[in-house]
Formats: C-alpha cells, structure tokens, sequence
C-alpha cells in the first residue's frame, strides 16, 4: 500500500474479515503536505494501515466531547492568530517602537523566515517527532515567543521573536493533516481536510476582529500576551483530546522512510522516547536526501512551488496592509479591523467552493486561471486612482467624508481578490499527484511548495510597503500585484503541460471510481 505523506501512521481499525479485495480512497486537500490520491488497498494488509473513526476515543477512555480532529484543526487556526496578529497592530507599532513602512513590511513577513529557509528540513523534523508531538512542540514555542514578544522595546527584538513565531508555526501546521488524516474514517476525511483548508483565512480573520478591541483597549503587548496564554491552553486541550498513536500503530512510521531494499527497522522497546525520536528523525532527513533530488530535477514541483509563491506573496500583502491603508484613510481601527476581516474572510470562502468545484470535476487549470485573472483585476479597481462620476479618488476609503461609491467599488474588488483568488492555494495542492515525478517523492513536493509560499509571504508584504514609500501612497500596489497575477498565468500554462503528460491515473478532483 502507498504510505502517506506524512509522519503519523494511520489507527489500527477493527475491520471485518470480510472486507472488500479492493478499497478506493480519494482524498481531495486544500492545505500544506496535503494532496488528492487514490489508493487501492488490498484486504491482506494489515488493519493498522486504515484510518478510522474508533482513534477518535482512543486514549480519551471512551469519553464523548469534541471531536479530536476538530481540536487538531482548531491548533492550526491558533497557530494562524499569531500570523495574523500583526496587522492590525501595525499602526500602535509605528507609534511605540517608530517603525518605518518597510520595516512593518518585514515585521509581518518575519514568520514566514523559517518556512522560506528550512520548509523541507522542518518537515523531516515533524516526520521524526510526530505529528501529535510537533503540534504540541510548536504550540509552546509559539506561546513563550509571543509571551517575550509582549515586552519587546526594540524593532530588532520584535522581528528576532516574528521569525521564532516562524519555528512553531510550521511544526503545528506541517504536522496538522497527519494528525487528522489518522483520527477520522476514509469517508469523512475530504470533510475534515477542507474544514483544514480555512485554517489561515479563519485565523486571520478571527485576529482582525478581536484585535484592534483588545490593542485599543490594553495595548498591543497585552494582544501578545493573550495569544500567548490562548496557545498555552490551546497546547494542553490538544495533549488532553488528542490521543497519542498506539505501540501497534508506530510500527508502520519506522518503515516509511527507510532504504528501500533495506531490512526493516523495529521500534525498541527499550529505547528512551528521545532515542527513538531522533531515530526517527533522522531515516526522515535520510528519505528527504533520496527524495528531494528527484523532486528538484523535475518541472512540475518548481511550476507549482513558484505559483504558489506569486499568490501568497500578493494575497498577504494585501491583506496585511489593509489596516493600515483604511487607518490612513481615516477609518476608526475596530471598522478597519472588521472590514479587513471580511476580505480575509472571503478567502476562507474560495478554497471551501474550490474544494467542491473540484470534487465535481472541474478543470483545475481553469480555476488557476480564473483566480490569477481575477486578482490581477480586482487588484487594479482597489487601489488604481480613480474616482466615481463626482466623487473622490481615495484609495481604500471606506466610511466617514470619504463614504462614497468610489470607496465601496474598491472594497468589493477587495473581496473579489481575496475571495475569487482563494481558488488558487487549493487547486495547486491538488495538482501535486499529477506533477510529482514519482509518487515516492511526493511529501518533498509538498514541502518545496510550501518553502515557496513562505517565500512568497516573506517578500511580498516589504516589496509592496517599498513600492508605497517610494511613491508616497497605496495606488501603485496594482503593479506589484499585478506582476505576481501575470506570472502566475504565465506558469498555469506550464502547470497545464505537466498536468497533461502527468502519469498519476484518474484526473485530478474526478469522483473515485466505484469498487
């Protein structure tokens, strides 16, 4: 049976005798690590490699509550809060700490400095320590980093904790669809996996409403300090709900990512946790140096890691800035903070209806395009100066003097480019069957992807704020944007290519066949 992308192994089923020769999985996901696949599964194999409901009690003593994996989801939008705190903050850190727009850039791009520099490393990292284990690591490290963070005095200070945020960050996010993969049966995971597809555009949004109460309320250090305390208790709920895989079920992990042809490698009883832990980590980091070689020598990862990056970095940009152009504009922080919610809102929206358009077997090429047009417009309407028959040409008013049809057109637009654009992260993640060279590689696809992304969001946000510094004002991020949004249709064209000579079986987003 192919073994899945990820660290934890699936939990051991109680399957009937009876089983079907041939069980057919489709598995549609819209998030990082996370791929469409068919698998056909004999009955021989054991039941440990099956998925099922009954790890959703396992280790919680039979004890109904909330859904564990719904737990797991919810550590991924808590993670998300801390890439999404920033923004709103923006303004009362340029008055505290004096920051520059560019060094704002920076100061909400820093969290991706990980991702960009050590994506792939940082998923062999989970792989050894476990998905469970990684969220739990991750949400600590998150939760003493923002607790530092809310007594920063200095720029530098604050950006050295951003990237730290970084570290966590990845460990839940990158551990997160394993974990979920493994707590819920075949029939429920394209559900589950798209609930964990909103995990970013939730987080953020949920952080641009309740932020600007609480900064404009008790500052911004106590908006650090209360998601330090929420990651805190959030890291406890999981280790408490979330039930830790089972001896017979760790077997499988030490098989996944050894030497094929080699003998297999036995879990030691004897053997402390942080033994088998580094055990563990380093067959991981040994399979990435077999893997990666091959991924980099083929077109499609570098096409769907590099459109990946055009999207995030204008998709982050905006959104980050948001705040701050509607501060300019004169627009009270609990209405910019609400208005830019609602765009980043809207992006939870496109990846759910490309998810279903996919499962329905839409083109995903086509969606690539549609998305990357429509930001490239959506984009030019928002912030180009222009004005409304007798009204003014404010970019990115909306409420006050400025009330006018011309403000309310561009935060449409807003909404169009986030929510129409939210088609492409789930569609290029889809596409990642069909473009990895050979199905062993595919996880080092997933992570080159998501090293792009952060990539992306690292530079994205300080190349808009330069380009607002230069010119002295927000009309002119149409052309950044804009560039991204070409380059992006511009690799649709090769990612249809790869995509047509893909060698991965059904078509990417079909319906799974009948068995």
């Amino acid at each position: 049976m192919p073994q899945p992308l990820t660290d934890d192994p699936p939990s051991q089923a109680t399957a009937p005798a009876t089983a079907p020769a041939t069980v057919t999985t489709t598995v549609t996901a819209t998030a990082p690590a996370t791929v469409t696949a068919t698998a056909h599964t004999p009955a021989s194999v054991p039941a440990a490699h099956a998925p099922v409901a009954a790890a959703a009690v396992r280790g919680t003593g039979g004890v109904k509550g909330v859904d564990p994996a719904l737990v797991v989801i919810l550590g991924g939008v808590c993670a998300a809060l801390h890439v999404g705190k920033l923004p709103p903050a923006i303004p009362a850190l340029q008055q505290a700490l004096g920051l520059s727009l560019v060094q704002a850039g920076f100061l909400l791009s820093m969290v991706q400095l990980a991702g960009m520099c050590a994506g792939l490393a940082f998923g062999a990292l989970a792989d050894g320590l476990g998905a469970r284990r990684s969220m739990l690591v991750g949400l600590v490290v998150l939760a003493v980093a923002s607790a530092a963070g809310a007594g920063a005095t200095t720029a530098p200070w604050l950006m050295a904790l951003r990237a730290s945020e970084g570290f966590g960050f990845l460990l839940v996010v990158l551990a997160a669809p394993a974990l979920v993969r493994r707590l819920v049966a075949p029939e429920r995971l394209s559900l589950m996996l798209g609930l964990w597809g909103a995990y970013m555009p939730l987080g953020t949004t949920l952080a641009l409403l309740g932020g600007p109460l609480l900064i404009g309320a008790l500052g911004w250090p106590a908006w650090w300090a209360a998601l330090s305390v929420l990651s805190a208790a959030m890291a406890i709920w999981l280790a408490r709900r979330v039930p830790a895989p089972s001896p017979a079920a760790v077997a499988p992990q030490a098989q996944q990512a050894r030497q094929p042809g080699s003998a297999p490698v036995a879990p030691q009883p004897g053997a402390s946790i942080a033994a088998q832990t580094l055990g563990s980590m380093g067959r991981a980091f040994g399979a990435l140096r077999r893997q990666l070689p091959i991924t980099l020598r083929a077109g499609g990862p570098w096409l769907l890691a590099v459109a990946f990056a055009v999207y995030s970095g204008q998709w982050l940009a905006v959104i980050g800035f948001l705040p701050t152009v509607y501060a300019a504009a004169g627009v009270a922080p609990a209405s910019a903070g609400l208005l830019t919610a609602l765009v980043a809102a809207a992006n939870m929206a496109g990846n759910v209806v490309a998810g279903r358009l996919l499962h329905r077997g839409a083109r995903p090429v086509r969606l690539l395009r549609v998305g990357y047009t429509t930001m490239m417009l959506a984009a030019l309407v928002a912030f180009a100066p222009w004005a409304w028959p007798g009204a003014a040409a404010a970019v990115g008013a909306v409420g006050g003097p400025a009330a006018d049809a011309t403000a309310w057109v561009r935060y449409a637009a807003a909404l169009a480019f986030s929510g129409v654009g939210g088609l492409v992260p789930a569609t290029l993640f889809t596409l990642a069957v069909p473009a990895t060279p050979r199905a062993g590689s595919l996880s080092s696809t997933a992570g080159w992807m998501q090293q792009w992304s952060a990539a992306g969001q690292f530079f994205g946000p300080p190349l808009v704020a330069w380009v607002a510094a230069a010119v002295g004002g927000w009309h002119l991020t149409w052309v950044a944007t804009g560039a991204c949004a070409l380059a992006g249709l511009a690799l649709s064209a090769g990612i249809a290519r790869v995509v047509a000579l893909g060698t991965q079986g059904a078509p990417v987003g079909a319906r799974a066949p009948r068995s």
